[in-house]
């Protein structure tokens, strides 16, 4: 059985969506960038992130008001595609 985010979830609602790459060239700052194209209400404000033990990984998590499962799914293909990312939560 299927079953679609509506399911699961209310829109509009508060989102953290965990995205974790290796840590080079501002990855924050450039996650950032890529999900305000879907999210445009998001700033520094938003994110927060952290260094792995080694400082070779960074998560960053990214808070926002998701306003649909589009939305989401919109997201999360655009980050699954980009080589930049590792792992999409």
């Amino acid at each position: 059985m299927h079953r679609s985010l509506r399911d699961l979830m209310d829109f509009p609602t508060v989102f953290r969506l965990r995205v974790i790459g290796y840590n080079q060239d501002d990855f924050a700052t450039y996650i950032m960038v890529r999900v305000r194209r879907f999210a445009p209400e998001i700033n520094e404000d938003n994110i927060n992130a952290r260094l792995s033990n080694g400082g070779k990984y960074c998560a960053v998590t990214v808070s926002f008001v998701a306003e649909s499962e589009e939305q989401l799914y919109a997201i999360y293909a655009d980050l699954s595609q980009d080589q930049r990312v590792l792992f999409l939560l």
